[in-house]
């Protein structure tokens, strides 16, 4: 089992979405950015670093939202989702994925998200303002 932390990035009140690169496990398909736990490493100081790593994004990590797991063919993977807040609107610099968009929430089924950040996406569409649940 694998433990990843994924954000929900927030911005203007829509969220950071991307795109995963070709040739990569689960190829095309949108998610939340974060990325895999490291020994000793908390999940806030794991999304602080992959989105720096990522995309060259400050951010600052606020509340926990939830937790999702799935069971790939290539392993299980649990998702410790936080919310987080980016001062900065611009499209971020890409160094992992194909492409990323600032989304508003209505329109992420829109999106062909993993298995693994569907439950996020449903819960999120369920939320009115995210910028008064970041922190």
């Amino acid at each position: 089992m694998k433990r990843v932390a994924a954000g929900i990035i927030v911005c203007n009140n829509k969220i950071l979405i991307a795109q995963r690169k070709r040739g990569k496990d689960l190829e095309y398909f949108w998610e939340f950015p974060g990325g895999k736990i490291e020994p000793g490493e908390t999940c806030e100081e794991c999304l602080h670093r992959e989105i720096m790593e990522e995309f060259n994004l400050e951010i600052r990590v606020g509340k926990f939202f939830m937790e999702t797991s799935y069971d790939y063919s290539f392993g299980t993977f649990v998702l410790e989702v936080y919310f987080a807040a980016c001062p900065d609107p611009e499209i971020p610099e890409l160094f992992e994925h194909e492409q990323a968009r600032w989304v508003d929430v209505e329109d992420l089924p829109e999106y062909n998200f993993s298995p693994a950040d569907l439950p996020v996406v449903e819960e999120l569409l369920k939320l009115d303002d995210l910028e008064t649940r970041l922190f």
